[in-house]
């Protein structure tokens, strides 16, 4: 998705009086409220919440949270430092208002059009299932996000492995508050911003225990921010050659090299596979069959080769899913089967 830019450089805006103060919903911070500021206008609609849904690890996650206007705040460790950024949408669509704050904040307003999906093409993609062209109707917003930052969806998805999604969501923000730091900007501490690699690897083994990871997704992390630079690079290679590169480092297999790229290449062929209610969901939307496995769901997704993420959101989306019968164990990674 192409879209035009503000040609003025990105600044730094000085207000006066009471413009400035954050929104409804938003606490105040000792320091400048007024942050870097870039406008981007995007061709055609982009809905903040499916684009950067993704992003969010439970309703508590302190690294993102959203207002009552419709912004989205994002706490991120970018290569320049840290940083947050806030989104909003003008009335009725039309220009992005990015505004950040921190050592990186011009990294996250230069790269605010990818992250809402301008390196995305939803028009690549065309349905083949009754119930996806529907979704794709009623969600004529979604675009898939580009971080353009890797750790930061790898770590979170290791701690889902196995697990459920209420443990996983509560380790990640136990342990991003513990040894993380406040995220700049007008957040009142309510924002953290995830450790660095040094830090990861310094947290003793008993903080793990606390926040609820047993040694194998503790150590897979370790062993991840040992090479976190060769792993960041990866952010400049193809999905699949990225996903093979994570796949070196033990205990990082097929679903959590997917449910990262996802995010941080916005990849839109990257299918989860190893998931235990995926297979069934796909199938069940596409073909009635709720006790559809991987080989089945691959199948059903081959018509949408190149864009079988995209293929499986909107099925997801779609609201046609089989009712649970099992416990709510979400994610099962079969490259450490």
């Amino acid at each position: 998705m192409s879209g035009r830019f503000d040609p003025r450089p990105t600044r730094t805006t000085v207000r006066g009086g009471h413009v400035g103060v954050p929104p409804a919903g938003v606490p105040r911070q000792a320091g400048p409220a007024s942050g870097r500021v870039r406008t981007w206008t995007p061709e055609g609609p982009v809905d903040l919440g499916l684009v950067l849904g993704p992003l969010r690890r439970g309703p508590g996650d302190p690294t993102f949270r959203t207002t009552p206007d419709g912004s989205v705040w994002r706490a991120t460790l970018t290569p320049a430092g840290p940083g947050t950024l806030r989104v909003s949408v003008a009335a009725g669509g039309g220009a992005v208002r990015g505004e950040a704050w921190g050592p990186g904040a011009e990294w996250l307003l230069e790269r605010l059009p990818d992250l809402l999906g301008a390196a995305d093409d939803p028009d690549a993609f065309t349905p083949r299932h009754r119930v996806v062209a529907m979704a794709r109707h009623r969600r004529p917003g979604l675009r898939l996000t580009r971080t353009g930052l890797v750790l930061e969806s790898l770590i979170p998805s290791v701690l889902e492995q196995k697990v459920t999604t209420d443990e996983a969501y509560r380790a990640w923000r136990l342990l991003v508050r513990k040894f993380g730091e406040p995220a700049p900007g007008p957040v009142d501490g309510r924002m953290w911003v995830m450790p660095s690699p040094r830090t990861w690897a310094l947290i003793p083994s008993w903080e793990w225990h606390r926040a609820g990871v047993d040694d194998k997704r503790a150590s897979t992390i370790l062993r991840a921010v040992r090479v976190a630079r060769r792993l960041e690079e990866a952010v400049g290679m193809e999905p699949g050659a990225a996903q093979a590169r994570l796949e070196v480092v033990p205990g990082i297999g097929p679903w959590t090299s997917a449910e990262t790229v996802q995010r941080s290449h916005g990849a839109a062929d990257a299918v989860t596979v190893g998931d235990l209610h995926l297979p069934g969901i796909v199938g069940f939307a596409l073909a009635g069959d709720r006790g559809a496995d991987d080989s089945v769901m691959l199948e059903l997704l081959e018509p949408y080769a190149g864009q079988r993420h995209r293929a499986a959101r909107l099925i997801l989306l779609s609201g046609r899913v089989p009712g649970r019968r099992a416990p709510r164990m979400r994610k099962t990674d079969i490259g450490l089967l």
